[in-house]
Parts: C-alpha cells; structure tokens; sequence
C-alpha cells in the first residue's frame, strides 16, 4: 500500500500537541533552510533540540549527537537529511520513543516511514513542517 500523509487535521492536532521538536541536520549557518525554518518553529514557542554532532550550540539550545544522547521527550523528529540516511534515523526516532517522524519537504524514503510506523510512529514525509504550521496554526498554537 503507498504512503500518505495523515489529514490535515490530524496534522494540526500533532502541531497542537508537540512542545519538542528534535531536528536532525539542524545546520548552525543561518542561510541554511533548516535553520530558517527551526528558527521560525522556535518563535512560534516550539523547543528546539539540535541533532548535529559537528555543533556545540545552535539556536541557543545546547547540540546533540544523536537522539539517544537527548535527555528529554521529543515528540516530533524533524528530518533535514538526504532520503538515503534517513532509515537509520527512523529507526532512532523508534528507539528513543519518539511519536512523529517529520522528513521535510522533498525528503522521501519508504523504509524510513515503514520502520518508524511499524515503531508506533506517525510519519509526515515531503511536507515543510513550517508551511504546514503557518497554514494550520496562523495565530499560534492554542
């Protein structure tokens, strides 16, 4: 059976829910569109995690080197990384009890999704999670 993205109302209600968002890939330089689009999600009042081995510090948040090195609940992990590493990273995300995995807007890997929805995940692949928060949460999350 082909993938599909959950409605967009269950995609608002996942945006609703989420206080934590993990981003692997987040890059320190600010003209990187994972940058821009974390930043975005961080004024709206999302916790950004960094997921990057080679920074110490990125938006103000302490990096990490993986996800299993996060000391915290992470609802949604947010994905800015070339579709060939992200079934390593679905099977992270599974084992560091994480409840979306998030692979951003023109990244799509089908044994990502099936690994992290087998794990009990909800998968939202080739979707940029801040267009879909501007369109379903305009005024912010409430």
């Amino acid at each position: 059976m082909p993938f599909e993205n959950p409605s967009r109302d269950e995609i608002k209600r996942i945006l609703q829910d989420t206080k934590n968002i993990a981003v692997v890939g987040l890059s320190g330089d600010p003209d990187k569109t994972s940058h821009m689009v974390s930043a975005a999600m961080q004024a709206k009042g999302y916790r950004i995690i960094p997921v990057n081995p080679k920074e110490a510090e990125i938006l103000g948040e302490k990096c990490y080197k993986s996800l299993a090195d996060i000391p915290e609940p992470i609802d949604i992990v947010n994905v800015f990384r070339r579709p060939e590493h992200t079934p390593p990273i679905a099977a992270e995300a599974v084992a560091a009890g994480a409840k979306v995995l998030w692979l951003q807007l023109g990244i799509v890997n089908e044994e990502a999704a099936s690994i992290a929805a087998d794990g009990g995940l909800t998968v939202v692949m080739d979707r940029c999670i801040k267009v879909e928060d501007s369109i379903l949460l305009p005024h912010g999350k409430s």
